[in-house]
């Protein structure tokens, strides 16, 4: 117990450089608080005390703006930062030294039963407002974009970006075109740049077709 509070103290050291003293850490930290009422929760959980660990988990939901599911399993060393926001569901597996932001939910896609939430590897970077939704991996070393959505399986040593989510960078080496993922593809941009693409088309074919009426009519003239 007081080991796995030492470590995560240590782990919020490491990730968040406006940490500036354990006490600090210790009173002030709501993504803590959130991993500590959690894993409370979690063992009435295990014991089948289902109502009490609800009740522990929605106390730290009131106070944290973070909700976690009892029933998730959470590996070492999690780091949550500015965690307002924040939703892991019941079935979702988090394995260790990973970074989650405000705005992350990892849940389903339905009323299905048995697995219906991630699994989250080690070394995992969830940037802030991703989604990750579904009973599918998420591989080791991987960074998931701002506000991406994942809706399908993700290999190791990965970056993730888009809505839908999609690998842009693997094992060091580079798929597509958007590598930061702070800079997301923007649909409605994309869809301005295709009308004004089919518009110069189409400009293009009139003036094409008003010159050979002017030649037709020059023509005709003779």
């Amino acid at each position: 117990m007081f080991r796995h509070i030492k470590s995560d103290i240590e782990t919020v050291l490491d990730n968040d450089p406006a940490a500036r003293s354990k006490f600090e850490i210790v009173f002030t930290y709501s993504g803590l608080h959130a991993i500590w009422a959690h894993r409370i929760a979690h063992r009435f959980y295990k014991k089948r005390l289902y109502t009490i660990a609800r009740m522990i988990s929605q106390m730290s939901r009131f106070f944290t703006g973070i909700e976690i599911h009892p029933g998730a399993k959470i590996g070492d060393r999690l780091f949550i930062d500015h965690g307002m926001g924040i939703v892991i569901g019941e079935t979702c597996e988090i394995g260790n030294n990973v970074v989650i932001y405000q705005g992350v939910t990892l849940g389903g896609t339905g009323k299905e039963k048995g697995k219906r939430h991630p699994t989250i590897g080690n070394n995992v970077v969830i940037a802030s407002g991703a989604k990750i939704l579904g009973s599918f991996t998420v591989g080791d070393n991987v960074n998931i974009g701002a506000n991406s959505v994942v809706l399908r399986e993700v290999p190791p040593n990965s970056t993730v970006v888009g809505i839908p989510g999609r690998v842009v960078k693997r094992n060091g080496e580079r798929i597509g075109d958007r590598l930061d993922h702070t800079q997301l593809p923007d649909p409605v941009v994309e869809m301005l740049r295709v009308m004004q693409k089919e518009i110069e088309d189409l400009r293009s074919e009139l003036e094409h077709a008003r010159q050979k009426e002017a030649i037709a009519g020059g023509d005709a003239r003779k």
